[in-house]
């Protein structure tokens, strides 16, 4: 049985699930060359610290859903079922993103390294991950992200002892610019962490790992582990991008910034390329099948919610997984960019969807959370049209077309009205829908209508404290038992068993406005 189903993760399983992939060997070079140290330090703080988020609002979550395993499931009993869908095929979008990244990553190092063409190889990689995490599932990813920490330790000392032996520095460049304070520096102050703490919640194997902890003990040492972790080997990572500029490999804000890493390994003997290369790959690839993994699971359980044959759904991620190499191959030149749209999408969500969790916003509903998200999406295409003076213009920065090195404040301005223009829109939106309520309930003269709109008792709030997901057992067919012994429910047919309790359930037209 898995490590999933039995919350038997310890402190050291934890700490080694919450790992990295190959994108950091770009992604931390390119802030570090652009934004100096400064930068460099604000990005590994706003890349560890998110890791408390789950150490903290993990065990809230799992006493209000205990019998879910992912973010989405407790959405889906908090909000209903289609902000439940909406949180779900957000979340795919995401995992689409980061698996460009990860496959562009790898294309990079390839193409830096060695002189063959690395389309080839990512291909490779696709087909490898799709076979063995078709035959293992969950818990072949779960082996490779302990093996994941691995490869990242070695791949780091092989890194910094091969750079510190033979890269020497240029005595002529001056090392001034790099180490001072910038304007960019302090706006990533603010755009970074929260873009990193919104998108890490898309994480599914974040969750995952969470719900799977043993005990809250655990999950706190195992992510305080892993926090200062994430601080030490992005950093590590990330100051090859400085070192670049004072060896004289390249300027600071370079157009190949995110090769950083590569471009200094190059200049190391044949062996510690081809190492770095293996480590990588390999890395990437643990990486990869954690993405895949997620992918199946999200779409199996919360859009088809265990129906389908995981056959067929492996299948569409193959199918999937064919644009993310084209556009992974197209966009290697940029891996932040990609990240940075998916942080932008993000931000809209979470924190809308986040308020869910506190008792006192009990009567907000799915209609706040899926109209503020989409209305904070949306302010950032009239903010960007109303700063560039062009609807274009205001298009691309939903992708964060100028990325957040241009000398203007459209991203820093996009980061704060994503995140407050989805509550402002989600306020406004249960103003409207209890106004609604209150016309129709006079309209049709039955108060219950408005009534219900404002009885918590009639929502779908609810803590489950006797009934903890840290403080249940299960016996040898997977049912989980409280200490009395009790059934409390079966992880094989729980989640079909409320898929039916929603399909039979039935939906007036003052129930629409409520749900």
């Amino acid at each position: 049985m898995s490590l999933l189903l039995l919350n038997d993760g310890s402190w050291f399983d934890i700490t080694n699930c919450y790992g990295t992939g190959a994108g950091i060997l770009t992604t931390y070079t390119e802030i570090a060359n652009v934004a100096g140290l400064q930068g460099l330090i604000i990005y590994c703080l706003s890349g560890s610290l998110p890791m408390f988020l789950f150490a903290f609002l993990g065990p809230v979550i799992r006493r209000q859903c205990p019998h879910g395993f992912v973010l989405t499931e407790w959405c889906f009993q908090r909000f209903g079922r289609i902000t439940g869908l909406a949180l779900s095929l957000a979340t795919i979008l995401t995992l689409f993103l980061f698996m460009i990244g990860e496959l562009a990553a790898v294309y990079f190092a390839i193409e830096t390294l060695t002189t063959i063409n690395g389309v080839p190889a990512v291909i490779i990689e696709c087909i490898v991950t799709t076979i063995y995490t078709s035959i293992g599932g969950f818990k072949v990813s779960f082996i490779t992200d302990n093996i994941q920490a691995t490869f990242v330790t070695l791949l780091l000392v092989i890194g910094t002892c091969s750079i510190s032996s033979y890269i020497r520095l240029d005595p002529s460049v001056d090392k001034e610019p790099m180490l001072t304070s910038n304007k960019l520096a302090w706006k990533l102050l603010y755009i970074l962490p929260v873009a990193i703490v919104t998108n890490d919640c898309f994480v599914s194997g974040f969750w995952l790992r969470t719900f799977a902890s043993k005990s809250n003990r655990d999950l706190l040492i195992g992510t305080s582990i892993a926090a200062v972790l994430l601080f030490i080997y992005p950093f590590l990572v990330g100051f090859t991008g400085i070192i670049a500029v004072w060896n004289g490999s390249m300027q600071q804000g370079d157009d190949n910034v995110t090769n950083a890493f590569f471009y200094l390994v190059a200049s190391c003997p044949k062996w510690v390329n081809g190492l770095i290369l293996i480590f990588t790959c390999c890395l990437s690839t643990c990486t990869f099948d954690s993405l895949q993994s997620s992918m199946v699971s999200t779409i199996s359980n919360d859009i088809f919610r265990n129906k389908l044959n995981l056959f067929y759904i492996r299948i569409g991620v193959v199918l999937v997984m064919i644009p993310a190499v084209v556009v992974g191959l197209k966009c290697a030149n940029d891996v932040l960019q990609i990240y940075l749209i998916a942080d932008l999408i993000s931000a809209c969500i979470i924190p809308i969807l986040f308020l869910g969790l506190s008792s006192k916003f009990w009567f907000l509903t799915g209609w706040e959370v899926v109209i503020g998200s989409l209305g904070g999406f949306f302010a950032v295409f009239v903010f960007g049209t109303i700063y560039y003076g062009s609807a274009v213009e205001g298009g691309k920065l939903l992708i964060v077309y100028n990325s957040i090195y241009v000398d203007d404040w459209s991203a820093f301005g996009a980061f704060v009205v994503a995140p407050g223009f989805s509550l402002v829109v989600g306020f406004l939106t249960l103003g409207i829908r209890l106004t609604v309520l209150y016309v129709m309930s006079k309209v049709k003269n039955d108060d219950s209508i408005f009534r219900n709109a404002i009885d918590r008792s009639k929502h779908h709030f609810d803590y489950h404290p006797e009934i903890s997901a840290v403080d249940t057992a299960e016996d040898d067919n997977g049912i989980k038992l409280d200490d009395g012994g009790d059934v409390i429910s079966d992880n094989i047919n729980d989640v079909e068993v409320q898929s039916e309790t929603l399909k039979k359930k039935k939906f007036f037209a003052r129930d629409i406005f409520s749900f």
